[in-house]
């Protein structure tokens, strides 16, 4: 017998908005009826688990096959099928895929079936592609095959017939003209590959040519024998879907170039994510290896939902700052609307960004605690991350003193309270504040931090393009501590204390000695300041303003207050040792050129070490070194 009627949809046409608005990428079609058929399978895996299908499971699979001839891209399950009156109900009535209702009807049972559900108009999708759609398909209720058949049209038939004998589903679509690359095979793999490489069910997709081992007594000339198998092209248990004490290093690392295939080098580490509640979250995250370099679009955290994938999109779920980590995220319980590309904001969006930045603090705390040194190892690779995280997120910033180093420029690596302990006695200045002194490269700072190493102060390292930032973050959430690169002052007054200056020059020789220097350099980049400094100290130093540069850094790097210091000016302190034997001979010299080219040589030298001379002034300097040499 068979039936003819009407789609009953409430629009005229659905299958042209289909085509046309309500899925922007045509592609998902394949992922929409393989999750269809995937959920078909797993129904009647449960049905027979809780003994309501009396049929065997066995071992079902999915199966997706082209007919370029035929022009057919044809996708078959063993799974739960449909009798006529289902087809006419599920299919007829666009009433989904009957997920919803299945789920309703088994809650208390259905719970962890990994059913999928709530894909829209997943069947629908197939009319994106094909001009025409036939269904087969053979419930595990000992009811006849049907077939339905409709070319996207509202019209369909729907009968009887002996074609099926086997349980299941088989969709065959009909591929339209402007579709024909779905009848690639390489079109397809690519496409499997991309949403259904860990879905739960195995999908054959062709089969491919297995070479038996060889018997250990075999002859050395044996020639192995081959057999054709089944190409399964999907992980149906991907290492998030295991429990974390059942799986090693090895086990993590090999999920990891499978996800990543073009990826060479190890992760550094992996947390895995098992949450279920307050919503339902797995995965694994990895830190890649980044050191300074912030690529963040290649090889992004990808999100599945039940082992589908959705998108690489992540922003939104996962905080800012982890989106330089790589991985996956599985929810059922992140809202997408149709097109399953674009989250919903949301609350329970907010609360898995919130859990996950919780579970990254705390693995982080966890490692260290583990294995201190090689975390110390690893900290230069990862620093950039906690870094973000500290001047992103609150509660990340909270936990972060227990996993935040703090490297010396000797190489020691302190955690915030053992950096403090360490330096609290000798870098506490005379207003009873705590200097922290950093230097941001260890070559081109190193005269000033070989200064403040000789008064026995530690310099840290921070050497991140991030780091003005952090350090702003710290001065505001910690009490009376400030930072001080160590070129920002001269070290004396980098720590003030309260020691006695003894001066060789008396006020008017040093209102000499500033006017000197002045008139010869000439150059409003340089605000010269006299110092009574030690009579070994460095005659003349460039300094740099630690606000003024913090601010154009931070600007530089996004951010920086109201300030736009865009266009600030390169400004430097020279810092003029008033005891040292320099100052006095420029002040002792009576020829006024000689003083000129005195001052301006020591100028070059300070300049020098700040790595600040360049271009036409160096090689003006490298001449006049030379004819000082020859006198």
């Amino acid at each position: 017998m068979m039936t003819k009627g009407n789609i009953n949809v409430s629009v005229e046409n659905i299958f042209p908005l289909i085509k046309k608005f309500l899925y922007s990428d045509h592609e998902i079609f394949l992922r929409e009826l393989i999750s269809n058929a995937t959920d078909a399978t797993l129904k009647l895996k449960h049905l027979t688990g809780i003994g309501e299908a009396k049929v065997e499971y066995g071992n079902p699979k999915l199966e997706v096959k082209i007919d370029k001839d035929q022009k057919t891209l044809r996708i078959i399950d063993q799974g739960i099928g449909m009798t006529g009156e289902e087809v006419e109900k599920y299919i007829n009535q666009v009433a989904f895929s009957g997920a919803e209702e299945f789920l309703e009807k088994y809650k208390d049972s259905a719970k962890d079936s990994g059913i999928i559900g709530h894909f829209g108009l997943g069947f629908y999708s197939a009319f994106m592609v094909a001009e025409k759609v036939e269904i087969l398909t053979k419930s595990y209720k000992d009811e006849p095959a049907v077939r339905w058949i409709c070319d996207g049209s509202p019209e369909f038939t729907l009968e009887e017939t002996s074609d099926k004998t086997d349980r299941g589903t088989e969709i065959i679509l009909y591929i339209a003209e402007d579709s024909v690359e779905f009848l690639e095979e390489g079109k397809i793999r690519e496409l499997l590959l991309k949403y259904n490489k860990f879905m739960p069910v195995p999908i054959k997709f062709g089969t491919k040519t297995h070479t038996l081992p060889l018997p250990e007594d075999a002859p050395e000339d044996a020639v192995a024998e081959t057999e054709e198998v089944d190409n399964i092209i999907n992980n149906p248990v991907p290492a998030w879907t295991i429990a974390p004490s059942e799986l090693t290093n090895e086990d993590y690392m090999k999920f990891y170039h499978e996800l990543y295939p073009m990826q060479f080098e190890e992760p550094l580490f992996n947390i895995h994510l098992n949450v279920d509640y307050p919503f339902n979250l797995t995965g694994v995250l990895f830190f890649p290896k980044l050191s300074n370099n912030l690529n963040i679009d290649k090889d992004k955290i990808q999100l599945y939902q039940n082992q589908v994938f959705v998108t690489d999109e992540v922003k939104g779920i996962v905080p800012d700052f982890l989106m330089l980590l790589r991985g996956v995220i599985d929810s059922p319980d992140i809202p997408l609307n149709v097109s399953r590309s674009y989250l919903q904001a949301d609350g329970a969006v907010k609360k898995i960004s919130s859990y996950i930045t919780k579970k990254v603090a705390d693995k982080m705390a966890s490692l260290i605690n583990e294995n201190r040194e090689d975390y110390e190892k690893k900290w230069n690779d990862i620093k950039i991350v906690i870094e973000y995280g500290i001047i992103t997120e609150e509660k990340f910033a909270e936990k972060a003193d227990k996993f935040t180093l703090y490297p010396t420029t000797d190489g020691k690596y302190f955690l915030w309270d053992e950096l403090i302990e360490k330096i609290k006695p000798i870098q506490t200045d005379k207003d009873n504040k705590l200097v922290v002194l950093y230097a941001t490269n260890a070559d081109e700072q190193h005269s000033y931090i070989q200064s403040a190493k000789d008064k026995g102060y530690e310099v840290l390292l921070l050497d991140s393009p991030i780091i003005s930032h952090v350090i702003q973050k710290l001065e505001t959430s910690k009490e009376n501590i400030s930072f001080a690169r160590v070129d920002a002052d001269h070290v004396n007054n980098l720590i003030k204390k309260d020691e006695p200056v003894i001066s060789k020059l008396n006020e008017t020789e040093k209102e000499s000695l500033k006017k000197n220097v002045e008139e010869a350099i000439q150059d409003t980049k340089f605000t010269v300041q006299l110092e009574d400094l030690d009579s070994d100290d460095a005659p003349f130093t460039i300094t740099q303003p630690e606000f003024m540069r913090r601010m154009k850094e931070m600007q530089a790097t996004g951010g920086g207050g109201m300030f736009g210091m865009g266009g600030f000016p390169e400004m430097y302190n020279l810092v003029v040792n008033s005891n040292s034997e320099l100052s006095n001979q420029i002040l002792k010299t009576e020829n006024a050129e000689e003083k000129e080219s005195l001052i301006k040589y020591a100028l070059d030298l300070a300049k020098l070490s700040q790595n600040l001379l360049k271009g036409k002034d160096l090689t003006d300097f490298i001449q006049r070194s030379y004819k000082q040499l020859e006198k």
